[in-house]
């Protein structure tokens, strides 16, 4: 499952080269080729790779630069954009809270996330039709399909509030715009979605096909989805059936977590697979809707945009540097920052060489650690040229979890247990117990530290409601959702609505 982005022509290409009866790919239509359980697995994984493309670099489509970093981690006060290190113009004024509906970042990301629906609903329709599966296959392809179908619009409605709601194929061309959905239809249709994927998935898949969605991480989801809708009683019932009966467990370190031999770990709930160096490993060709994405094997563009610049070894961007507020977050002898984040007199590894860092290859004095360091030093992990990486993104993990779980325990009056997981955290970064029970300000700061440069810190100010705590006067309240593209409202003839303040 390491190479799931594959593409849907890839499978079709190498099916072909197994059967010479099979038609010409110019005259492949989805009626010819959604039969074998080989086509559908291509069909399936094409959805995953549109995750994937959040983080995609492209000079074709959009003119893409790892958008997604820009509006979950370069928006929030852990991540400042470096001018100094050519930070283009973009992550500058999102750093600064300046949002516009013409910013690149809204309009690459809802595009990838509605591609990744479609080609959900693509299964999902052709499934209905004949083909050569098993009913058992088909079942299982339902719950996936609805698994990823559910997860693109629960980031859909976390980014945009309102955004359509898409639940089939619309081919006529006069008629492909939909409108705002309501909250309440979307958290309906999200929750019916990971249930059904929570009945039909197994609830592990076998070494060829690690890093597909199963049952326990539907699961894991209906209880976050819940956290979001504030349902406190649905999320406190399903984190507590997946933490007492589920498959997972904290990894021994912070820094086995995030390591290159040891992804898909016991911690991973979903995990976003990438490839290895088989082709040209091209970082501006990992966007799938590039005209050379059948060359280029999926990667990540991590490293290159997060390792030092300024003079550094290894020649790379250093765009977004942790910021001092975030140092000055962590607890005195927590072994997290030392996995998360270079600082002075620390060693610095790259590919090329090892040396002391260097706190003037940043304008912050610092550098982003977390998924690099010696351990992920790994040859297998880079491409030749050094542009990519394919350690994978670590999206959803039991941590985080254990923190919602704190989270809904506290909003239901269960400071006593809730303490307890956010105790577990801290104990594995080396930090002695709360000092009493829990509170949400404890649960906001041992979230902000464990999940640093992950894609959750924005949303977290957002739903908790401390931008004005954390931004002070530069906060406005529009910034509970981000705009819709506005190439979007266009396409839509007013169909689609704005959001207010855009």
């Amino acid at each position: 499952m390491k190479k799931m982005a594959s593409l849907l022509v890839v499978f079709m290409i190498l099916n072909s080269c197994n059967d010479l009866d099979l038609l010409p790919l110019d005259r492949v239509t989805t009626a010819t080729f959604y039969q074998t359980r080989s086509d559908f697995d291509g069909a399936i994984f094409a959805a995953y790779s549109s995750i994937q493309d959040f983080w995609g670099t492209s000079t074709e489509t959009l003119s893409e630069r790892g958008e997604f970093w820009k509006i979950t981690m370069t928006i929030t006060d852990d991540v400042a954009a470096d001018a100094n290190a050519g930070a283009d113009q973009i992550s500058r004024d999102i750093d600064n809270l300046f949002i516009r509906a013409s910013d690149i970042p809204f309009a690459a990301i809802y595009t990838q996330i509605y591609e990744g629906i479609l080609r959900t609903n693509l299964v999902l329709e052709n499934l209905e039709s004949e083909n050569q599966l098993t009913a058992a296959e088909k079942t299982a392809f339902e719950g996936e399909a609805k698994f990823l179908r559910a997860f693109f619009h629960f980031q859909a409605l976390k980014m945009f509030g309102t955004p359509p709601l898409a639940i089939e194929v619309k081919k006529d061309l006069n008629d492909l715009a939909l409108p705002n959905a309501t909250q309440d239809a979307l958290f309906t249709q999200i929750l019916d979605d990971f249930a059904v994927a929570a009945s039909n998935l197994p609830e592990s898949w076998d070494g060829g096909n690690t890093g597909r969605a199963t049952s326990w991480a539907a699961r894991s989801f209906i209880g976050k989805v819940n956290v979001w809708r504030e349902d406190w009683p649905a999320a406190v019932a399903a984190f507590e059936e997946v933490v007492n009966m589920g498959p997972y467990a904290l990894e021994p370190t912070y820094e086995d977590v995030f390591a290159f031999d040891n992804e898909n770990n016991a911690e991973s709930i979903f995990e976003v697979q990438y490839g290895g160096p088989f082709s040209d490993d091209n970082l501006w060709v990992f966007d799938d809707t590039h005209s050379e994405n059948f060359k280029a094997s999926q990667g990540t563009g991590r490293g290159w945009y997060w390792d030092a610049s300024n003079g550094a070894p290894g020649g790379k961007l250093g765009w977004w540097p942790p910021t001092q507020d975030l140092v000055d977050a962590y607890e005195p002898g927590d072994e997290r920052f030392g996995i998360s984040i270079y600082q002075n007199g620390d060693m610095y590894y790259t590919t090329f060489t090892s040396l002391p860092y260097d706190p003037t290859w940043s304008s912050t004095g610092f550098t982003i650690k977390k998924y690099r360091g010696e351990r992920n030093i790994d040859p297998a992990n880079h491409a030749p040229n050094q542009q990519a990486d394919f350690n994978n993104e670590r999206w959803f993990r039991f941590a985080e979890l254990k923190l919602l779980y704190a989270e809904a325990l506290l909003e239901s009056n269960n400071a006593g247990d809730a303490t307890i997981q956010i105790n577990d955290i801290r104990a594995r970064a080396g930090l002695p117990d709360l000092a009493g029970t829990a509170t949400m300000a404890d649960l906001q700061q041992e979230k902000r530290i464990e999940l640093a440069f992950e894609p959750h810190r924005w949303f977290d100010i957002v739903r908790w409601g401390i931008g004005p705590q954390v931004f002070g006067a530069a906060w406005d309240n529009r910034f509970e959702v981000f705009p819709f593209p506005q190439s979007e409202i266009d396409r839509s003839n007013g169909l689609l609505e704005q959001n207010t303040g855009y």
